[in-house]
């Protein structure tokens, strides 16, 4: 591990790495390299007691400082998050010097990575997916500190010490009678969820990768089991254990409509292909993530073709989605044109860059400010509908950057 020179009479915070947690990461499966885990260590403030600070991290959320390159982790070793050490990234301040004195509820996180050794030669370091939508402070075999109530004083030198002793856990089916859980799918008589091991992903990132849908069906399906269907494949971000058009069984006006006669006798199918990067592949083969898009049209819609009793012609498959749904349903449009039928693509992400947001990055010399020569205007990334800022592109892409670096966030700007 590398070290750096700390100020004696400053603000540290000490990792510890029990057995515990090791012994809770390695039984869920995670590949971690003999010499030790590989990750980014987190500490979490906040003055809310009232949910985890794990719970609170979000653009305008809680202040937080990840540590990178954290190599050859084992139990008893512990990591060092302090002000001087170039590989600590903190959001929204910088430096632990800037936290105001005062009580405060502090938490550490662990973020486990796997070593990849791609079909490209590229061997890289990410979290592997575990069914969290490449969250870290949710994401299954991530460990994390109980809360600690803690006086923190930036101005007076005290070191303090956490310890990683629980692993969150990883996402189950339920059993029949269980109560469901967000994140936790289990098959119902209306949703259904598939997963498939991709043979084409799996070899381009060197070990078993897999994708999924949620499928809802429609009214009369094992009434008319000789009746078959066609198909929209809804486009959007991580559907996780979600059902298409959140859909909830015996409540809410979309279960009203798809209960009752007026809805259409078709299926929803929603697609989980998180990875390594983000969420959500974009459904296209890519240098960087390997070929999702010949996985989900050639291996993972013909499973689904093959177990529910669906109509195997491009007219009965029709795509739809809004924002990066939207822009995955025109590419996979786009690039199958004989497969599927036809298209719907709501509020699309750009299919260039010439309007990235607010950024034109191809001419534009700053993506954070508008120069007008005298002023420079700092640009928005989110607003109210009032037209009052949430936060801008700059803060945004700080808050990766603190979350992960090398394009390891996950976040908006990072993908």
């Amino acid at each position: 591990m590398e070290c750096f020179c700390f100020s004696s009479a400053a603000l540290k915070f000490e990792i510890v790495l029990t057995q515990e947690a090791m012994e809770g990461i390695l039984n869920l499966g995670l590949q971690v390299p003999v010499s030790g885990i590989v990750g980014r260590v987190y500490v979490i403030i906040t003055k809310d007691g009232s949910s985890e600070p794990q719970e609170q991290i979000d653009v305008t959320g809680v202040p937080f400082w990840g540590k990178n390159n954290v190599e050859n982790l084992a139990p008893g070793d512990f990591v060092i998050i302090a002000d001087g050490d170039p590989s600590v990234r903190g959001y929204p301040f910088a430096t632990l010097a800037e936290i105001p004195p005062g009580e405060y509820y502090v938490q550490a996180i662990l973020n486990v990575y796997t070593i990849f050794h791609r079909a490209d030669g590229h061997v890289v370091a990410l979290h592997q997916d575990a069914g969290g939508g490449q969250t870290p402070w949710i994401s299954p075999g991530n460990a994390h500190s109980q809360v600690q109530h803690l006086y923190l004083d930036p101005a007076k030198p005290e070191t303090i010490r956490l310890l990683f002793t629980e692993v969150i856990p990883p996402i189950q089916p339920l059993q029949p009678g269980e109560v469901l859980q967000e994140g936790n799918p289990r098959d119902t008589a209306w949703v259904k969820f598939v997963k498939i091991q991709s043979k084409l992903v799996s070899e381009f990132w060197g070990q078993p990768m897999y994708i999924g849908a949620n499928i809802l069906l429609p009214k009369g399906y094992d009434e008319h089991p000789g009746v078959y269907y066609p198909v929209i494949y809804l486009q959007g971000h991580f559907p996780g254990a979600r059902a298409p058009f959140g859909f909830v069984e015996g409540r809410g006006d979309f279960y009203n409509f798809w209960v009752s006669d007026e809805a259409p006798r078709m299926m929803v199918v929603t697609i989980r292909d998180a990875n390594p990067y983000y969420d959500t592949s974009y459904s296209v083969n890519s240098a960087n993530l390997g070929s999702y898009g010949d996985a989900i049209v050639y291996k993972l819609i013909p499973y689904i073709e093959e177990h529910f009793r669906i109509i195997k012609e491009p007219w009965a498959r029709i795509l739809a989605g809004g924002s990066t749904g939207g822009w995955e349903a025109l590419a996979l449009q786009i690039w199958y044109p004989d497969f599927f039928g036809g298209c719907w693509a709501w509020c699309p992400d750009p299919v260039d860059f010439h309007y990235y947001q607010l950024v034109n990055i191809y001419e534009d010399e700053n993506a954070y400010y508008i120069d007008h020569g005298w002023v420079k205007a700092e640009r928005p990334s989110a607003r109210k509908a009032d037209g009052n800022v949430l936060f801008t592109i700059k803060q945004g892409v700080y808050w990766g950057q603190a979350i992960g670096s090398r394009d390891r966030s996950g976040g908006q700007w990072a993908i």
